[in-house]
C-alpha cells in the first residue's frame, strides 16, 4: 500500500515542449517597375539536408562544418525551399508577369536551387545566417532553348544573438538581400531572341 500511494506523490511530466515555429516574415518590399517579360518560374530546389522544416546550424569552431544539425525546439513554418521559393516569386512579381514553368507565354524560364540556408557558427557566441542560391536563366522560345546566364547568389548575415531566433532573423535578412541580387540580374538579362 506504501508503495502504491509514494507513487502517487511524484511529479508528473512536464507537458511535451511544442517547437516554435518561424517564416521569413511579411513579403520583401520591392520598388514598382515597368512591367517586363513573361518569366516561367516553377519552385526552388534543395538539398534533402535543408529540404526539411528543420532550422539547420554547423558548429564550424569545433570541426562540425560536413555536420548540418537541427535545433530541437525550433523549426521553420514550412521547408526552406519553400519559403524562399514564395518570396521569390512574390519579387519577381514586382517587375515581371510570374507564370508557372512551361507556360508558353514564357519569354524568360528561371530555375532556382537553393544549396545553403543555415546558422553557421564560428565561436558559441558568435553566428550568421548563410543563403547561397543558383539561378538559371534560359530562353526557352529559341530553338531547344537557350542559356542566357547562371550565377550563384551567397550572403552571409550576422545573427543577433547566437541560438534560433537569431539564426532565423539572419537567414531572413541573407534571403532578402539575395533575391534583390536575383531580381537586378533578371532584370539585367539581355532580351531573348527567337
Amino acid at each position: 500500500m506504501f508503495v502504491l500511494l509514494s507513487g502517487c506523490a511524484l511529479p508528473l511530466p512536464d507537458k511535451p515542449v511544442r517547437p516554435a515555429a518561424y517564416d521569413l516574415g511579411p513579403p520583401l518590399a520591392m520598388p514598382a517597375a515597368a512591367p517586363g517579360v513573361a518569366l516561367g518560374f516553377d519552385r526552388v530546389e534543395a538539398p534533402t539536408a535543408i529540404d526539411t522544416n528543420a532550422i539547420v546550424y554547423r558548429l564550424l569552431y569545433a570541426g562540425g562544418s560536413q555536420q548540418p544539425r537541427p535545433y530541437a525546439h525550433a523549426r521553420w513554418s514550412m521547408a526552406p525551399a519553400q519559403l524562399v521559393g514564395q518570396r521569390l516569386r512574390a519579387a519577381l512579381a514586382a517587375s515581371h508577369p510570374v507564370l508557372d514553368a512551361g507556360n508558353t507565354l514564357a519569354v524568360l524560364q528561371l530555375s532556382a536551387e537553393l544549396d545553403e540556408f543555415a546558422q553557421v557558427f564560428t565561436t558559441p557566441e558568435a553566428s550568421e545566417g548563410v543563403v547561397r542560391l543558383r539561378v538559371t536563366a534560359i530562353a526557352p522560345q529559341a530553338r531547344q532553348g537557350r542559356l542566357l546566364g547562371q550565377r550563384s547568389f551567397v550572403q552571409r548575415v550576422a545573427a543577433p544573438t547566437p541560438d534560433a531566433a537569431g539564426g532565423a532573423q539572419a537567414l531572413r535578412e541573407a534571403t532578402d538581400t539575395v533575391l534583390r541580387e536575383v531580381v537586378d540580374w533578371v532584370n539585367a538579362l539581355p532580351a531573348p531572341r527567337s
